[in-house]
């Protein structure tokens, strides 16, 4: 029993913490703006690690997405 109740304190806080990412790749694609989605990228980017290190999300997957944000922040006019 106490199993399932860490099983599902931990469920919902990594839940969280990835909703928050998601949010935050969503908001830093939308903008338009190449002075404020530089400035905003080093917090996402640090974000995508800190899920990355504690295995929230795989590594790879948080390369991926820091990658294509950079590459979509590089090509803004």
């Amino acid at each position: 029993m106490k199993r399932i109740r860490q099983t599902a304190t931990r469920k919902a806080h990594n839940h969280y913490y990835a909703k928050t990412a998601r949010n935050a790749v969503r908001d830093l694609r939308a903008m338009t703006e190449k002075a404020a989605a530089e400035q905003m990228l080093p917090k996402v980017s640090s974000m995508l690690d800190k899920l990355a290190k504690r295995n929230i999300i795989h590594r790879n997957k948080a390369a991926n997405l820091k990658s294509g944000l950079a590459v979509r922040i590089n090509k803004m006019a």
